[in-house]
């Protein structure tokens, strides 16, 4: 049995630990986000995410990061809950996470096989899908499943 915490890799030991995994199994898929409050629309997400190929990396934004993309009071939970959450899922094999507001420092040291965003992305809008198809890999979206988001989530609670 894996234990999730074996998951959770700091971005030093990254290519290293992605490199093991990825001998002899294949294709390596990075996807990021917040993933703030895992909910239904997540698990489907990273769940065809990971039928993409043989190895899940998730890039998971810090705490200071999603702050000061979604504003005050955001995260709800923190990193530590939201990396154990996620490592915890059966289709996700690697939990990074990155300090920066985009995680293309991370997609460079990756260097994925397969690139995912949700389906409000368009390829030209995705962070790193230029380095991707330089390097030969491939850049996909997945459609979501309506109705279900964090801040929706959230902002339903407060309402």
């Amino acid at each position: 049995m894996v234990n999730f915490k074996n998951k959770i890799v700091d971005v030093k030991d990254a290519v290293e630990h992605i490199d093991r995994l990825r001998q002899g199994k294949g294709k390596v898929v990075f996807t990021n986000g917040c993933f703030d409050l895992l909910h239904l629309g997540h698990i489907s997400y990273l769940e065809e995410a990971r039928n993409l190929g043989d190895v899940l990396v998730v890039g998971l934004n810090s705490d200071d990061s999603v702050r000061r993309l979604k504003g005050e009071g955001r995260p709800v939970k923190n990193i530590e809950s939201r990396r154990a959450v996620l490592a915890g899922l059966a289709a996700v094999d690697v939990v990074i996470v990155f300090e920066e507001d985009t995680p293309r420092k991370l997609i460079e040291l990756v260097n994925p096989d397969i690139l995912v965003k949700g389906g409000d992305y368009t390829i030209d809008k995705i962070v790193g899908a230029d380095f991707v198809l330089q390097n030969n890999g491939e850049v996909k979206t997945i459609d979501f499943v309506e109705g279900y988001s964090s801040s929706a989530i959230i902002n339903k609670s407060l309402h």
